[in-house]
């Protein structure tokens, strides 16, 4: 098996738990914040797309699906479209609020997409191409890729228990 088919369906795993995530919920749900400081599912979807689209974009040399495919416009967040969510306060996280799941998810699948097709050009050579050298050791592409995955796979996994939380109150 090759690294690119493993990051495949990784990011296969993520797309999955975003979508058990979302699936179903109304715009208040997932709205719903457990208290003033935690993340909504809205938000924890929105930022875990957003970093997968600004990495993979980055490595890929290629411009962001959110301001491409015009995610930003429909989304209308009072935020800059360079926004991808790190370091948000309470005040932006409570800003991030969606009509819908299919909004969410549409942009995540659109995301998914991407970068799938990006991994298809790849091959596993590839992955050793250090893309970031102001890390001590140099940052490759595969261990960005990895570092995607890991950080969307703990956003994707505490939007399914803020769901939980959200479904227990109906």
């Amino acid at each position: 098996m090759r690294g690119t088919d493993l990051l495949t369906d990784a990011f296969g795993r993520i797309r999955e738990a975003v979508h058990g995530a979302v699936d179903g919920l109304t715009a208040d749900e997932l709205a719903f914040r457990v208290d003033e400081e935690a993340n909504s599912v809205a938000w924890l979807v929105w930022h875990l797309t957003r970093v997968q689209d600004d990495h993979v974009a980055d490595a890929a040399g290629t411009s962001q699906v959110w301001s491409d495919d015009g995610w930003d416009r429909r989304f209308a967040l009072p935020f800059p479209a360079e926004e991808t969510g790190y370091g948000h306060d309470t005040d932006e996280v409570a800003a991030v609020r969606v009509p819908s799941g299919d909004l969410l998810l549409g942009y995540h699948d659109a995301v998914h997409d991407r970068t799938l097709t990006y991994l298809g050009t790849l091959s596993d050579e590839d992955l050793d191409r250090v893309v970031d050298e102001s890390w001590d050791p140099p940052v490759t592409l595969g261990v960005r890729l990895v570092s995607v995955v890991n950080d969307d796979m703990q956003h994707a996994g505490q939007a399914g228990y803020a769901r939980g939380v959200v479904l227990r109150q109906r």
